[in-house]
């Protein structure tokens, strides 16, 4: 994959992010009827439900943290909260919002999540919501190599991301074809961007991840969502330095 293309990327970030959370509350293009909406809003109460059970404590590391939209659930819990991402407009909406929900811990760190390292053995979890499905197929391998070198012995991973569903999208949004790597994205001023978006089966996606050397146990919401929770099979071949 092409740095024009992930650049492009990223400035589609950059430039949607006022209007991002439009997304999440189903508003203005992304409203799709009352059926709709009620079925998005209790599969997005599906994975919120499943955070909470995760219990995220400790030292947590959120890649592509947007907005908050999940960096304010992770602040009520954990101890500390790393929250990363490549576009400064969404760290401070991301910023503003945890601010108002009283002190937290938060460190933000503006980064290219394809060239930064984390701290190595650090962190007990790490989230990324709605970002493996940005990541091509050629960093797939390299992505959760950075991801493991990141967690403490027994840390975990949680992640989220979309499922191929028409209606997730806005109403101006046509869906890719089969297999595409690839999709075109608008903004509400008309703006069109091309991002890397790729849908994954589970099963598919579950081999992936043991071949790299993961167990993951991953979940399907309905429509919209899948979402897994993943460890590293091996844990006796990781550095025992991390934290415990």
């Amino acid at each position: 994959m092409g740095s024009e293309t992930l650049a492009q990327q990223l400035d589609y970030y950059r430039a949607r992010a006022g209007e991002y959370d439009d997304w999440w509350i189903r508003a203005g293009r992304f409203d799709r009827g009352p059926e709709a909406n009620a079925a998005w809003f209790a599969e997005v109460a599906t994975l919120e439900a499943a955070l909470e059970r995760l219990d995220p404590r400790g030292e947590v590391l959120e890649l592509a943290c947007g907005t908050g939209l999940w960096t304010r659930h992770l602040v009520a819990r954990a101890d500390h909260v790393t929250a990363v991402d490549g576009a400064p407009e969404v760290l401070e909406i991301n910023r503003s919002r945890t601010e108002a929900l009283g002190p937290a811990t938060v460190t933000y760190v503006e980064a290219d999540l394809f060239d930064w390292q984390p701290p190595r053995h650090a962190f007990d979890l790490c989230v990324f919501a709605f970002w493996l499905s940005h990541v091509p197929d050629d960093r797939f391998a390299s992505f959760w190599a950075m991801v493991g070198s990141a967690l403490a012995p027994g840390g975990r991973v949680l992640f989220i991301d979309s499922k191929r569903a028409s209606r997730s999208k806005a109403r101006d949004h046509t869906m890719p074809a089969e297999g595409s790597e690839m999709e075109q994205r608008r903004l509400d001023d008309g703006r069109e961007f091309e991002i890397v978006k790729r849908y994954y089966e589970p099963a598919t996606l579950r081999a992936q991840l043991a071949a790299l050397g993961w167990d993951c146990e991953l979940h399907d919401t309905g429509e919209f969502f899948l979402y897994g929770i993943a460890t590293p099979a091996d844990e006796s071949s990781r550095s025992v330095t991390g934290r415990r």
